[in-house]
């Protein structure tokens, strides 16, 4: 399985990053993704790394669906910026970032507002990324509930502050992430009553096959996200979400149009707010294109070879 590293850019700004790259591989059953975000040290890269072993040897779990319903992604820009991007994705719900470093509460309101008057009618969810502390949460809460927020996705980032929050019963409901993703017990957001959805990654989490288990011991409504990956990593996002036995809810797969490119000639993008399950494979030219330069290819080389040996440990 010969890596291949790539590097792309991002329309607009997201969780920090303007680029996002990570190596793409071919083997048995098809290509995979390995992208964990540079903050993550070698012991979290390696469940990242399970993942997309996963996806290449074992390939991925039989659909019981196929087409899964998608959110429009947000990112934390203006309020007329926002509500256009969330009209033109034209899906039926609607994910907006808030709590965004050097933007404050009355930002986050008039994004929410603008997305809402342009979309009178769909669900709308907010995701704080553990940004706020518990009185933050709560003041955002109260301000934002006349929205009709669906949810808001970790708005704290612990535990015992989502379920604090959540006892609070300020009328949205809780969403966990990476309560979970990040989680040495992922278990603890059900044990303590911090959630009502829990949102899954399939990298972070280890595969699509660890994400089933885990859905069926939290117990909890699941939506399934990506983690801005090109669409041979959203692939395996969308595998999941046509696996599990029962989704109701839209899920964060929309994430491809963050991107400035992408590695296959028809990316997974959505069509009338789903996404079709289908396979995908990186087109030569396009991955010439996006080929990253000598110093990050090493970078992520280096990099896989350290986390290879810690999953060889692991097995």
């Amino acid at each position: 399985m010969t890596p291949f590293v790539y590097d792309i850019g991002l329309n607009v700004s997201f969780r920090g990053i303007t680029r996002r790259s990570g190596i793409l591989f071919e083997g048995p059953a098809g290509w995979a993704e390995w992208s964990p975000f540079p903050e993550y040290d070698d012991g979290e890269a390696a469940a990242w790394l399970a993942a997309a072993l996963e996806a290449a040897v074992l390939g991925h779990p039989e659909p019981v669906r196929d087409s899964v319903e998608v959110n429009a992604i947000v990112p934390a820009l203006p309020p007329a910026q926002a509500a256009a991007r969330a009209v033109a994705a034209g899906c039926r719900t609607v994910k907006i970032k808030v709590a965004a470093r050097g933007q404050g509460l009355a930002d986050d309101i008039a994004r929410v507002a603008a997305v809402r008057e342009a979309l009178p009618d769909v669900a709308l969810r907010v995701d704080a990324n553990g940004a706020w502390n518990l009185d933050e949460a709560a003041a955002a809460m109260r301000a934002l509930a006349g929205f009709s927020l669906e949810y808001a996705e970790q708005p704290c980032a612990t535990v015992e502050e989502l379920a604090a929050l959540r006892s609070l019963g300020l009328g949205v409901p809780i969403a966990a992430d990476e309560s979970i993703r990040r989680a040495e017990d992922p278990l603890r957001v059900r044990d303590a009553g911090a959630a009502d959805v829990a949102i899954l990654k399939v990298q972070p989490l280890g595969g699509a096959r660890a994400c089933l288990r885990l859905a069926e011991e939290l117990g909890l409504p699941v939506v399934v996200s990506s983690a801005v990956e090109t669409s041979v990593g959203l692939r395996a996002g969308v595998a999941l979400a046509a696996a599990l036995p029962g989704l109701d809810r839209a899920c964060g797969l929309e994430t491809g149009r963050l991107l400035a490119g992408d590695v296959v000639v028809d990316p997974l993008v959505p069509i009338d707010g789903a996404l079709a399950v289908r396979d995908v494979a990186p087109d030569p030219t396009l991955l010439a294109r996006h080929r990253a330069d000598a110093d990050l290819t090493r970078w992520w080389l280096d990099r896989l070879e350290r986390t290879r040996r810690i999953v060889e440990e692991q097995e």
